[in-house]
């Protein structure tokens, strides 16, 4: 528990520390009387124009009598609001969630003294409920008046103070935004309006670029720059079944990308630190992309990484971490299998299927319930989980502390007394070097190989759009972590059963994330994993219940649980079934297996 506190803690951190750096950004602006507009001014004008036309189209909806004239005045509303979205986005990001949030229940918990339910409202639930036979005009016009009165609030305490690193931070998060989740149908879960919205969230980058137009020394990279965001509105003009996915990464996002870079050079920028993604991202699936040491704390233990790594290494393949001298880290995770066990569970004893840790690093939550904040938090609890190690962490540090070798090397990498924390901290620096992001997948994107095949692509696509696997699924690390912010890992109720059961099925009995606070809503959530290595990492699912991947897209493609006469009130999955052809089913499997690390298919040629 004090690890997720801690996590928490450290984001809030770092949101204050933005806030602050932004303001700090007001203190430049001239105060003379009948200046022209700053930067931030015309910023500032957009921004509460975009919502004051938001809102006039949400008030309207109650006004109107045909639920096609509502849906009309919903997407007009809708419109401004993505318009709006880049900015909204980065200056209030709890706001931006809120009022873009699915039509999920939401729990929030704190702790188990702080547990709040809250119904969800906003634009996903507007569009849901418009649709709905019959219209239930009473709870529509609650959800519109709050959403509505949410967007005023926002309009009236809001106050723009960006510099210039804001500007690349606020552009390069809207571009893999679009990306990651705006391409993907994940907040349009009825119109699938998504690429025309996408389309909506340019237009107010090329604003904000042509705003800044006196940053640009390069008039070429200017130019560049908003050709770049032009050519791909042009490209986003699509059906969204057919949308090529894959060239549009690659030849659009990753060039904005790279121009984000070239605009920051030529602006002379200096970034005061990193968020998630790194201040030099070139691609969305490069290996430097996203900033590993974000999802840590990285203000401390960041001198001799490579060595406290190898010293982790250590630790994590000796028995002598576990009571009884028989287990270690390395006896569940095998790297020949991509640090998995191949098991449905590892013993008797156990009740989950070992996860990878591969691409472990970047999450906000550990466990397959996400009961751990950190890393170090996760060794934690194998250590002491009577199952696992059975060994109290002092008696460990006792251990370790015995063994001259190990005692050298803390005493040499750590310059302090923390001795427990030390090696967590070594074990963990280990697991987050296990990400090379050197899939075929990745080096075909990224144009080093072309040796995709067209299934391989069409799965890709598949999995992005009509299969609606990136919307739980995200890329680049097609784990839980939401981007571009990174801040949320993310838990779902899917209804896996407890036995590969297609007729019969019931349930799985492990409750999940509710035996960690007892939350009722959260009775049979569990943590989003990665997909990549997922070749080498069956059986799948939390309880092992499906062998291969060709069983896991059927029982998505059925409408999990749903699908198979399972019926949990709080499932998450947005359709009843997916109506995939078994040769788009085929080509979904094709491309989760080009996500194999190639560290992983050497071993076994």
């Amino acid at each position: 528990m004090n690890n997720i506190l801690f996590m928490k803690a450290k984001t809030y951190t770092i949101g204050i520390c933005l806030l602050l750096l932004m303001q700090m950004g007001c203190k430049k602006q001239p105060e003379t009387v009948n200046q022209q507009l700053t930067t931030n001014e015309h910023i500032l004008n957009f921004f509460k124009s975009e919502i004051e036309q938001s809102v006039l189209a949400l008030d309207s909806i109650s006004t109107l009598n045909s639920t096609s004239d509502k849906i009309e005045a919903y997407k007009s509303a809708r419109h401004h609001f993505k318009a709006l979205e880049p900015i909204l986005a980065f200056v209030d990001q709890n706001n931006y969630k809120s009022l873009n949030a699915p039509n999920i229940l939401q729990v929030l918990e704190e702790d188990a003294t702080d547990i709040k339910i809250r119904t969800p409202f906003g634009f996903q639930v507007i569009e849901e409920l418009l649709h709905e036979e019959p219209l239930d005009t009473l709870a529509l016009h609650q959800v519109v008046k709050m959403t509505s009165s949410r967007l005023k609030l926002i309009q009236g305490n809001t106050a723009i103070a960006l510099k210039d690193y804001h500007i690349i931070w606020l552009l390069r998060n809207q571009v893999v935004r679009i990306a990651t989740t705006g391409i993907t149908g994940f907040d349009s879960p009825v119109l699938a309006q998504s690429l025309k919205e996408s389309q909506y969230t340019y237009k107010t980058l090329l604003y904000v670029v042509d705003v800044f137009k006196d940053e640009f020394s390069s008039e070429a990279i200017y130019n560049d720059l908003k050709s770049s965001f032009e050519n791909a509105i042009a490209t986003l003009n699509h059906d969204f079944e057919s949308f090529d996915r894959f060239n549009f990464i690659k030849n659009h996002t990753d060039n904005q990308l790279k121009l984000l870079v070239q605009t920051q050079d030529d602006w002379q920028v200096t970034f005061p630190f990193e968020m998630a993604l790194t201040n030099n991202a070139t691609s969305l699936f490069g290996e430097n992309t996203l900033n590993v040491s974000y999802f840590t704390d990285y203000k401390s233990d960041t001198l001799k990484l490579k060595e406290k790594a190898e010293f982790g290494k250590q630790l994590f393949n000796d028995k002598l971490l576990s009571k009884n001298k028989t287990m270690a880290c390395a006896s569940c995770h095998v790297s020949d299998l991509a640090f998995t066990d191949g098991r449905k569970t590892f013993d008797n004893r156990q009740t989950r299927n070992s996860p990878t840790l591969t691409y472990a690093a970047y999450q906000q939550s550990f466990f397959m319930d996400g009961r751990a904040g950190s890393l170090e938090g996760q060794v934690v609890g194998v250590a002491e989980n009577h199952d696992e190690f059975n060994l109290p962490m002092d008696s460990l540090v006792n251990r370790v502390m015995h063994n001259s070798e190990y005692k050298t090397s803390i005493t040499t990498l750590y310059n302090n007394d923390r001795v427990e924390y030390n090696i967590r901290h070594a074990i963990a620096s280990y697991v987050r070097t296990l990400n090379s992001f050197d899939s075929k997948f990745d080096k075909n994107i990224n144009g080093l190989e072309h040796s995709l095949t067209q299934e391989e692509k069409d799965g890709f696509n598949l999995f992005m759009g009509k299969a609606v696997c990136a919307t739980c699924h995200f890329p680049p690390l097609f784990n839980g972590t939401v981007p571009p912010n990174y801040t949320d890992t993310e838990l779902e109720l899917l209804g896996v059963p407890e036995n590969n059961d297609t007729i019969n099925a019931i349930v799985s009995t492990d409750l999940g994330r509710y035996n960690f606070y007892k939350t009722k809503e959260r009775e049979h959530f569990f943590k989003t994993p990665t997909v990549r290595n997922i070749e080498k990492t069956a059986p799948y699912m939390h309880n092992g219940v499906y062998n291969t991947l060709e069983e896991v897209v059927d029982f998505y493609n059925r409408g999990g649980g749903k699908g198979i006469g399972i019926h949990e009130e709080y499932q998450t999955l947005p359709f009843d079934s997916l109506d995939l052809s078994e040769s788009e089913q085929a080509s979904l499997v094709a491309f989760m297996k080009t996500l194999t690390d190639a560290d992983f298919n050497t071993r076994n040629e």
